[in-house]
């Protein structure tokens, strides 16, 4: 960018900030809700994937930090495990609960692949550091390609400020934040690809 050093870091943790996983969640579910159910049963469904796929990580995560002594982030990629195994649980008993309660396959597809991605992240968060950030965003944004097609691809556009911002922040790597974007990019699509067959 071409800003003064702290404006440019100023807007660096605007974006950061805005970009935490469970974040783009919340567009990302309401879009896929509102499209694929009764308006009666939206305010149910959303209210159940909104709870378990933003405010209870995002609680996770402030609570684990404030226990810890921790930044925000969980910078320290050892200190990640524990949150991360507790976030996993909180997106299975979501993935249950959408199933249980007869949420259209989308929103359970969805809730689902942060499921099975956060996995991941935690298995190769036991070896490197990999960027949640990235993924939290490409993630949703490849639902939204899968469900809206050619409209899905707007909130691509976000993705590269995302990923810069991280660098910038010194908070991961190109190739962190690289390996994060095409992980979710590839997972998601796998996920929705094979399990909407079903």
């Amino acid at each position: 960018m071409f800003l003064r050093p702290a404006t440019e870091e100023k807007i660096a943790r605007l974006i950061s900030n805005a970009a935490q996983a469970p974040v783009p969640a919340i567009p990302a579910f309401l879009l896929i809700n509102y499209f694929s159910t009764s308006f009666d049963r939206f305010l149910l469904i959303t209210t159940i994937s909104l709870l378990f796929a933003s405010l209870l990580p995002v609680l996770v995560v402030e609570l684990w930090s404030q226990m810890k002594g921790l930044d925000r982030d969980i910078s320290r990629r050892e200190e990640r495990t524990a949150p991360l195994l507790i976030i996993i649980a909180v997106y299975l008993a979501g993935t249950a609960i959408l199933y249980l309660v007869g949420a259209p396959l989308l929103a359970i597809i969805l809730m689902f692949c942060y499921f099975s991605n956060t996995l991941v992240v935690l298995l190769i968060t036991l070896f490197w550091k990999i960027s949640i950030h990235s993924m939290g965003v490409s993630g949703p944004i490849t639902a939204l390609i899968f469900v809206f097609g050619v409209p899905g691809t707007l909130p691509m556009l976000i993705l590269p400020f995302v990923m810069w911002s991280r660098v910038y922040l010194k908070k991961h790597t190109v190739a962190q934040v690289c390996v994060g974007a095409l992980l979710g990019f590839v997972l998601t699509a796998a996920q929705f690809y094979l399990l909407s067959g079903l």
